[in-house]
């Protein structure tokens, strides 16, 4: 039996607490009850049984929804029971084991699931920048590597994990292919795959071409009970290496027949699983207030005619939605959003400068000892080890990460999820 300690909940609001009250508590937290450290709380007087890796069983969630990389029907429980429940997951780009790292202690942080994905070009980078990525080989080992980090540490934190992959276009497909080869070895070995999802962004292609390609994918990837993230519609600015900043303003809109088109095209295919990121005016990065004008209400009307297409009753919401772009964006749309069935937006630049930030003001207070190997004000033969060690401004990094994902979790009503 394995005893484990968990940190108390921070009870936080609803509503996005200021980021030093936050991040004040986080550290008083973190010191008082660390995460793997000699345990206070018994897994039995927490109602916790433990087969190796400790199994959390969850008051609020689906049964079928436990600790540790979710995948196919405990996935789609998942996805519904946020969507009923008003809420959407963080979905956090990663490129660094302290990246991957930092997500699972916010999750831990605030109760709740998460999404960890990685881009071909953070998948790359998580391979080493050193390693040949001829034919992507650095890309789909990073990503590979990256997802076996995950499965080994998310049930140690207790929280569910989505473990998923961001945009793909069409160049990029070889990459896909090759993850899906690490995940039908994986499939045949232990009965689920080894990503939980895969995202297809074919939106610069015509449409036709985008849902057969998204056919095709789908086909290949229900035989394993994964998901399909398939994009329609363009999100403007410029993320790893994509740039659509010129894009024509009305590509950054979906129309709902074209939603339509995809739902009844994916829906057929056997054992489907799917989510759709319909734009609504998105954009990557950050913009000065009142350039990037969002229209959730886009989902909203998509719902309905989908709802009405396949003769069901007024309110529902048959798709699932996932919101790019989200960095900067208002809370009043992000709230909207999700009140018209968006389940997931993703986080990565808003991170960036987190992660940065917290190196920053590490170095900042610390430059009077990051100056040389040996003396400091407190003396001129004095070692400076202790500061210039890269776990230093690494851990002051993550702290300052997981202080703004304390934010990211309370706007997308995310917190005390079980």
């Amino acid at each position: 039996m394995l005893a484990i300690s968990l940190p108390s909940s921070l009870g936080l609001a609803a509503s996005a607490p200021s980021p030093s009250s936050v991040g004040a508590g986080l550290r008083v937290a973190r010191a008082a009850t660390p995460l793997m450290t000699e345990p206070s709380t018994t897994a039995e007087e927490l109602g916790i049984g433990c087969e190796g890796d400790c199994l959390v069983s969850y008051d609020s969630l689906p049964p079928s929804v436990k600790p540790g990389v979710v995948t196919g029907q405990a996935l789609v429980d998942l996805l519904d029971y946020a969507k009923a429940t008003g809420f959407a997951i963080p979905a956090v780009n990663c490129i660094t084991s302290s990246s991957i790292n930092y997500c699972l202690e916010a999750a831990r942080a605030n109760d709740a699931p998460i999404m960890i994905q990685f881009s071909s070009g953070g998948s790359q980078f998580y391979a080493g920048k050193g390693l040949d990525n001829t034919n992507f080989r650095a890309a789909i080992a990073g990503a590979v590597s990256g997802a076996y980090h995950v499965r080994q540490l998310a049930k140690k934190y207790g929280v569910p994990v989505i473990l998923h992959t961001d945009h793909c276009a069409k160049k990029l497909l070889p990459w896909v292919d090759g993850m899906l080869e690490a995940s039908e070895e994986f499939f045949a070995a232990n009965g689920e795959p080894l990503f939980s999802s895969h995202m297809l962004d074919l939106s610069e292609e015509p449409l036709d071409e985008n849902i057969d390609v998204c056919v095709e994918y789908m086909e290949r990837m229900g035989k394993m009970d994964m998901l399909l993230e398939m994009e329609l519609g363009i999100t403007g600015g410029e993320e790893d290496g994509v740039d659509n900043e010129n894009a024509n303003p009305d590509d950054l809109y979906t129309k709902p027949e074209e939603v339509w088109m995809v739902q009844k095209a994916l829906q057929a295919v056997p054992n489907a699983k799917f989510t759709i990121a319909a734009a609504f005016g998105n954009v990557h990065g950050v913009y000065a207030p009142g350039n990037v004008k969002l229209d959730p209400k886009i989902l909203r009307n998509s719902q309905e005619y989908i709802a009405q297409q396949l003769g069901m009753a007024p309110g529902s919401k048959p798709c699932a939605f996932v919101f790019h772009g989200g960095s900067g964006s208002a809370l009043e749309d992000i709230r909207e959003a999700i009140s018209y069935g968006v389940i997931k937006m993703n986080i990565d630049t808003d991170t960036q400068w987190s992660y940065w930030d917290g190196v920053r003001a590490y170095a900042e207070k610390n430059a009077a000892y990051l100056q040389s190997q040996i003396g400091n004000p407190e003396g001129a033969d004095k070692p400076n080890k202790k500061f210039y060690d890269p776990r230093m401004p690494v851990r002051a990094a993550e702290e300052s990460t997981v202080t703004r994902l304390v934010q990211c979790f309370a706007d997308l009503n995310c917190v005390d999820i079980f």
